[in-house]
């Protein structure tokens, strides 16, 4: 009986201790720049609003100074997406549709996911996965499920930032764009 109850405090112990570091680095992830959490966008701007260089015979190769090691590359002039892994190689890439709110070029993390939910448009959207906001307005990508009606003719318009896939190209970013992950935004 003695080893049973051990067993069972061990694992609670073990389960507690887990969650307790979960919630920390989800903290950590959250908290804005300057109060100890990961920088928001890159500081320099300038630098990062030129047009990254392009392969003229390939439109969809990966733009070279689109950064290193595991991330999402996002391209605002294009509406384009790159899933880069390990080694620098390209996962998926795929064109987008993007809100009437861009987030300025810089690096980003994922902060915050959602299976599904109601995009500011109105339309349900699913396998959402933010990573900054701009104004107010939450940025991230998305994938809609079946048609918006939300927005009624002569209405105000509607600040939107979701950044619409497909959905076979939501379910790869979903699978790839765990919360931590960096999206690096450029030209």
């Amino acid at each position: 009986m003695a080893g049973t109850s051990s067993a069972i405090v061990a694992g609670l112990t073990a389960a507690a201790v887990g969650a307790v570091g979960f919630l920390a680095y989800q903290a950590h992830t959250t908290v804005p720049a300057g109060l100890g959490g990961r920088p928001g966008p890159s500081a320099s701007h300038a630098a990062a609003a030129s047009k990254a260089p392009r392969d003229p015979h390939d439109p969809t190769a990966l733009p070279r100074a689109s950064g290193t090691g595991e991330r999402v590359v996002y391209s605002v002039d294009d509406d384009r997406v790159w899933l880069v892994g390990q080694g620098n190689r390209v996962r998926r890439t795929f064109a987008v549709n993007p809100g009437s709110v861009d987030p300025p070029p810089g690096l980003y993390w994922v902060t915050s996911r959602s299976n599904q939910v109601t995009g500011t448009d109105g339309a349900p959207v699913e396998h959402v996965v933010r990573f900054t906001s701009v104004d107010g307005v939450a940025i991230g990508f998305s994938a809609a499920v079946g048609r918006s009606n939300a927005v009624a003719m002569g209405a105000e318009p509607v600040k939107t930032g979701g950044i619409r896939e497909e959905r076979a190209d939501g379910d790869a970013m979903w699978d790839f764009a765990t919360i931590g992950v960096r999206v690096n935004v450029i030209r």
